[in-house]
């Protein structure tokens, strides 16, 4: 079912807002990505320059979630439905918010992440991105092809609990395994690591909504 058989009243307007918001998502998944893995390699200049990027893209998040929630209520779309799409949108640009505070903070607070994690942070930063882009797909399936819905959902557990494996290898390695005499570093490592896991963690929780949202439109 696509969003033209939800909703009735300036139905490809709202569509098109819609998909383009999604489409910021995407862009910011993949701008988190680059960026944070230029920060592990070791490429700062790079990193630095293309900091401004996320920014953008949130605001443009923003934008978009405000246009699509005044359409929403102005043109009284989809009622039965409007506080789960709503619910939706508001989560996701949750997740763009985090991922724009945590390269900042990055920037700003510059932790030191030895050469010996470099792969193990690489494997963590591309398993959240991928719950992150499978929910995306969930999103726009619950728009596009409900039945598809639980089968991105599944897949956003399966990354989100990989994602989990590596950040507690990375701890155990950090707390038990480096010889990091100062503790303070060993402590300022485990924090990003939560923060980077956290994208996935959200992932997961807003793929089991929108998996609520789909079987109360089926009812």
């Amino acid at each position: 079912m696509s969003l033209k058989n939800i909703f009735t009243n300036h139905a490809q307007e709202l569509e098109n807002d819609i998909n383009k918001y999604l489409e910021v998502v995407s862009n910011s998944n993949m701008v988190f990505h680059r960026d944070s893995l230029n920060f592990i390699k070791g490429n700062i200049e790079v990193f630095e320059n293309s900091l401004d990027e996320i920014s953008t893209l949130e605001n443009s998040a923003d934008d978009y979630q405000k246009e699509i929630k005044y359409k929403l209520y102005k043109y009284m779309l989809i009622p039965e439905a409007r506080g789960d799409v709503l619910s939706l949108l508001e989560n996701i640009d949750n997740i763009v918010d985090h991922m724009k505070k945590l390269l900042v903070q990055l920037s700003m607070e510059n932790p030191y992440i030895p050469e010996r994690l470099n792969e193990d942070f690489e494997e963590l930063i591309e398993l959240v991105s991928e719950s992150v882009d499978y929910l995306i797909k969930c999103i726009r399936a619950y728009f596009r092809n409900i039945s598809m819905v639980n089968e991105y959902v599944n897949k956003v557990d399966f990354y989100e609990h990989e994602a989990d494996k590596i950040e507690e290898r990375i701890k155990r390695k950090v707390f038990n395994e480096l010889d990091l005499k100062e503790f303070s570093k060993k402590v300022h490592i485990r924090y990003f690591v939560e923060k980077i896991a956290e994208i996935s963690d959200r992932a997961e929780t807003i793929s089991e909504i929108t998996s609520v949202a789909a079987i109360k439109r089926r009812i």
